[in-house]
């Protein structure tokens, strides 16, 4: 297949690349300028941030279908974080798919999150990026009803694997089981949903596969099924290195709308 990406530099993204790759696909992505591409063996446009030259361009490598990764994650904002969340998570990928629509390129899998869905409300999100990702989401929704672009809509919980930079929980608890220091975290009752990257890009390549058995608007959850207590999570891990980790649990508060059970698609 001819595939255009997103996101190609992110965590998922960058396995997701690997992947594709080792299956033969033809790819090309899709990048903002100044963007690092040297190591990178594919097809690069550059979002100038022009409909009319990105649909030019897609046009001209013609995808099979887009994987839209690319997002601008913050848990808590600031103020000054508004124009950077509504650029990334609304306004590009809304460029994109005018520039879809032009090309006459027909299949979009967009990537949301479960952060849609606080205290299991169908549209409640838990924070402005879960907002911004919502505000696409009625985006693409239109483009579909439209302009008949099929769009697969994978919402992520949690994640981790090899490789991952990002502050999230195993890379905080190996920083600290290197470094000795100590860790004030909440009392740890909240459950956690997590997955392996590799099974998150193996989700991704099944949407690749089953793209024409399914219907124009196809949302679905990428769920371990087995949350789990943060603090079974934390022992787990120590299990894993046989060693005891220097944490205080309660030490902090919960922090405002913390998801304690994860969104529930049943």
């Amino acid at each position: 297949m001819r595939i255009l990406l997103t996101g190609v530099t992110g965590f998922i993204g960058s396995h997701l690349l690997k992947r594709l790759q080792q299956e033969q696909h033809e790819l090309a992505i899709l990048v903002r300028p100044g963007t690092d591409t040297r190591n990178l063996d594919v097809n690069v446009i550059v979002d100038s941030g022009q409909v009319a030259q990105v649909a030019e361009q897609v046009a001209e490598f013609q995808p099979d279908a887009v994987i839209h990764l690319a997002s601008c994650f913050i848990a808590q904002h600031k103020p000054e974080d508004i124009d950077q969340l509504v650029e990334s998570n609304v306004t590009f990928p809304t460029r994109l798919l005018e520039a879809m629509q032009l090309a006459g390129c027909k299949t979009l899998i967009n990537t949301g999150t479960s952060w849609q869905h606080f205290e299991n409300d169908e549209k409640r999100p838990v924070n402005l990026y879960a907002a911004s990702k919502q505000a696409f989401e009625c985006m693409a929704r239109y483009y579909s009803d439209a302009h008949g672009i099929k769009v697969v809509n994978l919402k992520l919980y949690d994640t981790y694997g090899n490789g991952d930079t990002r502050p999230k929980l195993f890379a905080t608890l190996k920083r600290i089981a290197s470094s000795g220091e100590s860790l004030a975290m909440s009392p740890g009752t909240q459950l956690i949903d997590i997955l392996h990257v590799d099974d998150v890009v193996h989700a991704y390549c099944v949407c690749l596969h089953t793209l024409p058995g399914l219907p124009p608007w196809s949302p679905y959850a990428i769920s371990s099924v087995n949350p789990l207590p943060l603090t079974e999570l934390v022992a787990a891990f120590e299990q894993a290195i046989g060693k005891k980790l220097n944490i205080d649990f309660g030490a902090r508060e919960y922090r405002p709308r913390e998801v304690m059970i994860p969104w529930n698609t049943g």
